[in-house]
Formats: structure tokens, C-alpha cells, sequence
């Protein structure tokens, strides 16, 4: 009961697609500010989610009915289980077990493969296009987004359990305090905003060229879940890297109220990031990700190895 306790309420699902959704109206406000524009109420997000909860489910004819239903719950389950295990973890950094850092990088890579999933399953050729993109921008990223992460590793001795990857950052620093860890901090942000399907990395979902991509033929309920999915990812992603590489979140005053900033810090760089930069083509994205992002990483690991 505990552990259905923890996943469904507090730090769970309830939690974290709550404070996600407060993110998300965060960065709709500061986005329609920008533009010179008034921007949504603050309950907006969670009208949207419940307005999309009670629309009809419409499924194509084409689609492979299993997979198309089945996706987007996948995507909504791996994130609350990374948010979870991340918050169970900062609450007692002796919760854990051995690898579990390797098990999150995995379980982020999930929403992007339901969100493929989910586009080939629809039988549309448009979402196929935005699954064939987003499929080329996970396989992009994903090296650099490694690479990153195994910089606090290294500068760790070779651990990666969170738990004491945190401990190691309550006594010495965190690991973005050097050079090593804050070229890696910077790499692992690049990643997020493509994680995130932000701009300027947002091009598997371009309304303006294929409505959606690959959500375009969802309704209802579904994309409710992917919607809530996407907000939860605007809260869990950049705490993962608070977590990594900026010594995670002390839950007591006046510790916590530090932790937030660095939070709010990376959240203002993530809207900054969306609203300074036009959208670029795939291939230019590729490019990008496998060039300049991947030789910075490689540079950050080499330097963690010499004691930089």
C-alpha cells in the first residue's frame, strides 16, 4: 500500500502531473508575455486536460488499435515512475539500488518511443513523417544525453546510484561547480529542450507543417495522457538534472526553498530557449546533436577523467 501510495498520490502521479501542469501554465504565460499578449489563467492547463477527458475517443479505421491505445498510457507510466523513484530517493538518499541511475536514463527515453509508437500505430502518413522525425531526434540526442550523464559518474569514482551520487554532492558540491560537470550541465540541458519536444527542437510535432505530427489522430482521453505526459516531462526532466549535477533538493528550510530555484532556473532557460530560436529541420538537428553537442560531451567526459 505504501508503494501504491508513493506512485499514485505523493511523489506520483498526482504530484508530479500537478506541479508539471503548474510548469506548463508557467511556460504558456511567460511565452504569451513575451508576444504581447495577456496569456492563459493560471487553471487553464488543468481545464485543458479535463475538457480533453471528457471528448468522444475517435480511432481511425487504419490503426492498429492495441498499440495506438497503449501508447501514450506508457509514456504517462514511465514518467511518474522516474518521478517517484527521483523524489523517494532526495526524501531518504539511502533508498535505492545498485544501477538505478542507468534505469532512469532509460526510462526517459520511453515517452519519446510511445510518442513513435504511437504515430505509426495511427495508420496517418503525416504522423508517421512526425514519427520517423521524432525517432531521428531520439537517436540524435540520446548519445550526447549519455555522455553527460556519465560525467558525474566519473567524478563519483565509478558510482551510479543516485543515492549516493547525492550524498557525494552534500559533502564536496555539486558536480556543476567544476568545469567537467558544467560543460556536461550544459550538454544535458541541449538535450532536455529536444526531450521536452521544445523549441527549437519541436520539429516532430510542427503544427504549422504536420498539425501534431504524430498525436494528430488523437482524441479524447489518449491525448489527455499525452498532453499530462508533456507537462509531467516539464517538471521531471529538469529535477533529474537538479538531481545529477546540482546536488538535488534538501527537504528543509531553507534548503528546499534552495532547491527550487535551481528548478525555476532551469525552467527559465528552457522558456528562454523556446523563444529566442526559430525551429530547425531535422537534419540540421542531427547534425547538430552528433557535431558540436556530441564533441562538447566527449570534451566534458575526458576532462572528468584527467580530474578537471
Amino acid at each position: 500500500m505504501k508503494i501504491l501510495f508513493w506512485f499514485l498520490i505523493i511523489p506520483g502521479f498526482l504530484f508530479t502531473s500537478t506541479v508539471g501542469l503548474l510548469a506548463s501554465w508557467i511556460d504558456r504565460k511567460v511565452t504569451a508575455r513575451v508576444q504581447w499578449r495577456v496569456g492563459p489563467p493560471v487553471l487553464q492547463p488543468f481545464i485543458d486536460v479535463v475538457k480533453l477527458l471528457g471528448k468522444e475517443t475517435i480511432l481511425p479505421r487504419t490503426a492498429d488499435k492495441i498499440t495506438f491505445l497503449t501508447a501514450p498510457v506508457l509514456g504517462l507510466v514511465s514518467i511518474t515512475l522516474i518521478s517517484t523513484i527521483l523524489w523517494v530517493m532526495i526524501a531518504d538518499p539511502k533508498v535505492g539500488f545498485l544501477g538505478d541511475l542507468i534505469v532512469l536514463v532509460y526510462l526517459l527515453a520511453i515517452p519519446s518511443i510511445s510518442v513513435i509508437m504511437g504515430g505509426f500505430a495511427s495508420g496517418n502518413p503525416i504522423a508517421s513523417i512526425g514519427a520517423s522525425r521524432e525517432m531521428k531526434l531520439l537517436l540524435s540526442y540520446e548519445l550526447p544525453f549519455v555522455l553527460a550523464v556519465f560525467v558525474p559518474v566519473i567524478k563519483a569514482g565509478g558510482i551510479i546510484r543516485i543515492g549516493e551520487l547525492l550524498s557525494i554532492q552534500a559533502q564536496s558540491g555539486a558536480f556543476a561547480t567544476n568545469i567537467s560537470g558544467f560543460i556536461a550541465l550544459v550538454v544535458a540541458i541541449i538535450c532536455m529542450q529536444a526531450k521536452l519536444a521544445l523549441v527549437p527542437f519541436d520539429m516532430a510535432e510542427a503544427e504549422t507543417e504536420l498539425i501534431g505530427g504524430p498525436i494528430i489522430e488523437y482524441s479524447g482521453t489518449p491525448l489527455a495522457i499525452f498532453k499530462l505526459t508533456r507537462a509531467s516531462m516539464l517538471f521531471t526532466v529538469p529535477m533529474f538534472l537538479v538531481v545529477i549535477f546540482m546536488g538535488g533538493i534538501v527537504l528543509s528550510f531553507p534548503g528546499i526553498i534552495w532547491g527550487i530555484l535551481k528548478y525555476v532556473l532551469l525552467l527559465v532557460i528552457i522558456v528562454l530557449i523556446r523563444n529566442t530560436n526559430p525551429r530547425i529541420r531535422i537534419d540540421q538537428a542531427v547534425k547538430f546533436f552528433w557535431g558540436p553537442v556530441t564533441v562538447l560531451a566527449i570534451l566534458a567526459v575526458v576532462l572528468a577523467f584527467i580530474g578537471v
